[in-house]
């Protein structure tokens, strides 16, 4: 499994709404400016993730994007999937294992079952709060 520039960018990119979830609506040209992304880019990430509750949007004047929810309500998991679509280490898992005909006598299935399983429980784990604490920790740790 490879997160593809799609799924980084788009957790960095909620991570800059999270960081700057106290300011209102963020412009897209902000974010972009701020993470070195192409603002087109961003616009495909957006057109996902509209499709979903993550993000609340704002036309006009002062518009652009916030979180919908507080960052410690994000999952990197959730948001990966959502980009990604599936996180299963090979292709036989994302249908099923029963979808293949080998499941019933495949000595390998248990092992990429249970590195999805590491997967899904770590990336699940881990929320935006969890890694804007994690960035600001290093950084007072790196100013004393």
């Amino acid at each position: 499994m490879k997160i593809s520039t799609k799924g980084r960018y788009a957790l960095r990119m909620l991570l800059d709404l999270a960081e700057h979830q106290n300011e209102g609506f963020i412009a897209l040209k902000d974010i972009a400016a701020r993470q070195q992304i192409s603002k087109k880019y961003l616009e495909q990430i957006v057109a996902i993730l509209n499709k979903t509750d993550i993000l609340q949007t704002n036309r006009g004047f002062q518009g652009g994007y916030k979180l919908a929810k507080p960052p410690r309500q994000y999952t990197v998991g959730d948001i990966l999937r959502l980009t990604e679509g599936s996180l299963s280490p090979v292709s036989c898992l994302d249908l099923g294992p029963a979808s293949c005909p080998r499941h019933n006598f495949c000595a390998t299935l248990p092992v990429w079952q249970g590195l999805e399983a590491v997967i899904n429980n770590y990336l699940d784990g881990v929320t935006l709060q969890d890694i804007l604490e994690q960035q600001q920790s290093l950084n007072e740790q790196k100013s004393n």
